[in-house]
């Protein structure tokens, strides 16, 4: 199926610029979503942060403050500037998102108030659940149902069981990732492992570096250090000339590190809704190691990667040393038969258009 071109507004969170080097999945997400969508054929603007790649050419949104290390994650803060400052964001968006004359708005904003607003706008929305239930939007999806549903979709079958409860019959769209560019590079593999990513707590860049110990193998990380007080108390103390920090790395250095590595590892400290760096690991021919966390377990197979109990390093030394024996081969061919960023996107596509189609027939 081929859809009608469709006008799509496309809503993320606003914390993060939409730009290289990346500060996490959903800003990867958001950007190729974006141009696939484009090169697709379709109308489609972004509203995101004012930093964001000039080729997105993004609707600017008012940034909201930066991370706050020492803020519970997903707290419900109503003192907060950076909380209000979000939610008028927000709310100045969605007010007058009617006026684009959009077919369908696609939100992937991690926010309660696109939710909220989507039953008093006449566009229909697309609500993508890239995290598991947290407080404002169970209460935010629990208050649309009682006005009549809506509509979701989310990126591994481990998230749709979390979101069961509210979202019964969300669609399920693992994410995808370009496989002409995480792709194996031919360098010689070293004896190193490699851990990517966020360097806030949740991702347990902390528990990679003691399992590297454990097992006597060096260790290359990359990432932001977006929770400053993490990095220093928990990850600094932890360098040495066998843990080596990288800095925050475009997907083409992420790529050439990946290509040399034994090993990927993967520590989620929550239930990770799916786990893009596992994906694009495999893409890359690097077997990995990950805690069984989340949609971890769904992403890998005994013949790419190894599974270690949540939260223990032990665990994950151990399975670290399994998974580096692996064949890569086999690696590669698992993602390339799963991950494909087209065959992602002409699901939403599909789902898109469906959708948009109910616009026509209730508002004529």
């Amino acid at each position: 199926m081929n859809p009608a071109r469709l006008k799509i507004g496309i809503l993320t969170h606003i914390k993060h610029p939409i730009r290289e080097p990346f500060a996490g999945g959903l800003e990867a997400f958001t950007h190729d979503i974006t141009q696939h969508l484009k090169h697709r054929g379709h109308d489609v603007t972004l509203f995101a942060h004012p930093d964001s790649a000039p080729r997105l050419n993004a609707v600017p949104m008012a940034p909201v403050g930066s991370y706050r290390g020492d803020a519970v994650k997903h707290e419900h803060d109503t003192l907060s500037s950076d909380f209000i400052a979000e939610h008028h964001a927000y709310m100045d968006c969605l007010q007058g998102i009617d006026a684009y004359e959009f077919d369908i708005i696609f939100n992937n904003a991690l926010h309660y108030v696109p939710v909220t607003m989507s039953g008093m706008i006449a566009t229909p929305m697309l609500t993508v659940l890239h995290t598991p239930p947290f407080f404002e939007m169970i209460n935010a999806i629990s208050a649309q149902h009682r006005r009549g549903g809506g509509n979701y979709c989310t990126v591994s079958r481990s998230n749709a069981a979390d979101w069961e409860e509210l979202t019964p019959n969300c669609h399920v769209i693992p994410n995808g990732i370009d496989l002409e560019q995480w792709r194996p590079t031919g360098r010689p593999i070293g004896n190193h492992a490699f851990w990517y990513g966020r360097l806030v707590a949740d991702k347990g860049a902390h528990l990679a570096i003691d399992a590297a110990q454990l097992a006597g193998i060096p260790l290359r990380i990359a990432g932001q250090a977006i929770d400053r007080a993490y990095f220093d108390e928990e990850i600094a103390p932890r360098l040495s000339g066998n843990v080596v920090y990288l800095g925050h790395l475009s997907r083409a250095e992420l790529v050439e590190e990946l290509g040399c590595a034994s090993v990927c590892l993967v520590t989620p400290c929550w239930n990770e809704p799916f786990g893009l760096v596992a994906a694009e690991a495999l893409a890359c021919g690097t077997p990995v190691a990950a805690f069984s966390r989340g949609a971890i377990p769904e992403l890998l197979t005994a013949e790419t990667g190894v599974l270690a109990s949540a939260n223990d390093a032990a665990s994950l030394a151990t399975a670290l040393l399994s998974a580096r024996t692996l064949d890569r081969a086999a690696c590669r061919r698992h993602a390339s038969s799963h991950w494909g960023i087209d065959s992602m996107v002409a699901r939403y596509e599909v789902l898109l258009a469906n959708l948009a189609r109910l616009k026509v027939r209730d508002y004529g």
